[in-house]
This record gives C-alpha cells, sequence and structure tokens, in this order.
C-alpha cells in the first residue's frame, strides 16, 4: 500500500477532483486496486494551473494542514473589464477606459500587503444556507457574501510592460489560508480606478511543495503504462518539511503509537512530528516538554 504524496503540475482545463481521479485510475492500472486512500491538499479551478498536492494513503492525514497551508500564485490581472466570475470564464458585467500607470500599481502593493478584509467571488464553494455559492449564482440567484479576515504575507509585481496605460499587470502573492485571488485581483483593480478580471492564475507554491518536486500528466500516466511508483512519490514525511522532528526510541514509539502523552522533552512548544528511525509515527503537539498525539501514522510495516 503507497503512503506519500504526489506534485502534480495541473494543467489548464483539469478540475482537482478530475486530477484526484486520473491518480486513482492511474493506480488501479498499475496494479494498487482500488483501496489506495487519495486526497488533494487545495483546490484547484479549471482556469488555474500548478501545484495540487495529492495524498496517498496515511499521507491523506495530513490533507486537512495542508488546506490551512500559505499558498503563493501567480496571477495577471487584465484592466478594463470585470465579469462575473471574476475570470474568462464568465460574463463581463463592468468596463471601464481608464488604465493605470505602473508606478500607480507599485505604490498600490504596500496597501493590500499584511491582514486584509477580502469579499469573496460569488462564484466560490462557500456555502450559503447550505448550498454552494458557485450553484446559487449559476442558478441566477443574488449571492451575498461576508467579508473576511486573511493575510498576504507577500505581494510583488513581476516584470511586465511599460508604459502610460497598462493593458494588463502580472503579480506574485503568498497567501494565507482562504484568500481568493480573484477577489484581491478585483480589489486592486477597483483600488486603481478601474475593473480587471484574472487571465491567468497558476500557483507555484502550497505548504512546502513547490514546482521543483511538481510531475506533469503526462508522467503521472507513465505509471499507469508500468512505470515505477516511486519515481513519482515523495514520502508521507515530505508533507512535514516545515516543521521540526523529534527522535523517539524504540519505547517512546511504542507509547505514542498506542496514544500515551511523552513527559520531558526538551524541544520548543508548538507542532512537531514524531519519528522512529526513518518511519514517520505521529504529528504531536509540544507544551511545556509535553507530547500530546494530534495524528497517529500506521506505518510501522515500512520501516527500510
Amino acid at each position: 500500500m503507497p503512503h506519500g504524496w504526489i506534485i502534480l503540475d495541473k494543467p489548464l482545463g483539469l478540475g482537482s477532483t478530475q486530477a484526484v481521479a486520473a491518480v486513482k485510475r492511474n493506480l488501479r492500472e498499475a496494479g494498487f486496486g482500488r483501496k489506495v486512500k487519495v486526497g488533494h491538499g487545495g483546490t484547484l479551478d479549471p482556469l488555474a494551473s500548478g501545484i495540487l498536492p495529492v495524498a496517498l494513503g496515511e499521507a491523506t492525514k495530513l490533507t486537512g494542514r495542508m488546506l490551512d497551508a500559505s499558498k503563493t500564485y501567480e496571477f495577471t490581472i487584465r484592466f478594463g473589464e470585470e465579469t462575473d466570475t471574476l475570470d474568462l470564464e464568465g460574463a463581463v458585467i463592468g468596463r471601464s477606459d481608464a488604465r493605470p500607470r505602473l508606478e500607480q500599481v507599485e505604490a498600490l502593493l504596500q496597501g493590500f500587503t499584511g491582514p486584509i478584509a477580502q469579499v469573496p467571488p460569488a462564484y466560490s464553494a462557500l456555502k450559503v444556507d447550505g448550498e454552494r455559492a458557485y450553484d446559487l449564482a449559476r442558478a441566477g440567484q443574488e449571492v451575498t457574501l461576508r467579508a473576511r479576515q486573511v493575510e498576504v504575507y507577500e505581494l510583488s509585481l513581476l516584470p511586465s510592460s511599460e508604459g502610460e496605460a497598462l493593458r494588463e499587470v502580472t503579480l506574485r502573492a503568498k497567501v494565507s489560508k482562504g484568500t481568493y485571488i480573484r477577489s484581491l485581483a478585483r480589489d486592486m483593480a477597483r483600488a486603481l480606478g478601474t475593473v480587471g478580471t484574472v487571465t491567468m492564475l497558476r500557483r507555484i507554491q502550497a505548504g512546502p511543495f513547490d514546482l521543483s518536486r511538481a510531475i506533469s500528466l503526462d508522467k503521472l500516466n507513465e505509471v499507469g503504462k508500468g512505470a515505477p511508483l516511486e519515481q513519482i512519490l515523495l514520502p508521507l514525511e515530505a508533507g512535514l518539511d516545515d516543521i521540526p522532528a523529534i527522535d523517539l526510541d524504540p519505547e517512546q514509539a511504542r507509547a505514542v503509537r498506542q496514544g500515551r502523552v511523552l513527559t520531558g522533552l526538551p524541544q520548543e512548544d508548538g507542532l512537531h512530528w514524531a519519528r522512529e528511525g526513518t518511519v514517520p509515527v505521529a504529528l504531536v503537539e509540544l507544551s511545556g516538554g509535553n507530547a500530546l498525539v494530534v495524528r497517529g501514522f500506521n506505518l510501522t510495516d515500512v520501516a527500510e
């Protein structure tokens, strides 16, 4: 039973659910059957490309943590039109002849960095009275979503055309969980005295994963044709690279697997992952030298 991560560089036109289905299909074709647990760590719209972490086996216990992780995007705002979906999929609902200058965009970046209030797009997966907002919007109903606090950790302008009037700009943003890039683009365009829509959106980082560890759909499909899964599978602990590890002796590892609290540990408070040798044992929370199990991993049979 495989455990670990497949980091897809998701192409345009493919939804996250379809991408997970492609992983499942290739695993079946490779002889792993239907029992392998598969999940993803962060939805990407069909019109977005880039990093989609897909978890297998025990790594699926970390998908919630991956959803909470920071993410980095590159995106292009085209000025002059705003659509109801805030991307190229929607119908135009606003137009403006105003075009910002490069120095105006540069001056705006600081105001959109840090904690900001953001109204999510009507075409989003958020629920309104038990229904998905995008389902209500597609049915022609008016969707009103409340502003929410998110954080933009970094926001920078990528090289683009200079001139008195910019038709579009491309930016890079590192953001917190819950941040909608389409809403960020909408609000920036409006702050510049015009309207805009996202014409390109690419996720280049999700938690500890970046494009250097990603594979194409073609590379994934090679597994279904007989290529070794090990060529594309990252270990479970690759999803824990951003937190420190604690080394356990066999008795401590046994205690953690039984869900008992370890005491007297010297490490600093916070989230850690515990391992016995090279085998991940559990995700633990340290407080005052005590380690409480947050998530246990059933990997005792895969030690190498």
